[in-house]
């Protein structure tokens, strides 16, 4: 007998034990993603981008290459801010 098929609204609903977990590391991502956008825009060295971030170039390898257990949701926070980017959060009821 075939097992019933799970689905899940995001991948990280699939991979994280909790909603909680879930919407954390959603956010996580959604920040890392712009972050990277946006470090790419500016078309210099790591380094470079680094220095303008107030991070180490390693440390800003790690969010490149999506790293993101490394990374609170603060810590991206305050990168997004220093890069430029206003960060919103949007506060809907969970669909029941």
């Amino acid at each position: 007998m075939d097992e019933p098929v799970q689905t899940f609204a995001s991948v990280w609903e699939a991979l994280e034990e909790t909603p909680e977990e879930a919407a954390n590391m959603r956010l996580r991502s959604q920040l890392a993603i712009a972050l990277r956008g946006v470090v790419e825009a500016w078309a210099t060295t790591q380094a470079q981008a680094a220095r303008r971030l107030g991070v180490t170039q390693p440390r800003l390898n790690e969010l490149l290459r999506g790293r993101l257990e490394r990374f609170s949701l603060d810590t991206l926070i305050g990168l997004a801010e220093r890069a430029g980017l206003a960060v919103r959060i949007e506060i809907t009821r969970a669909a029941a």
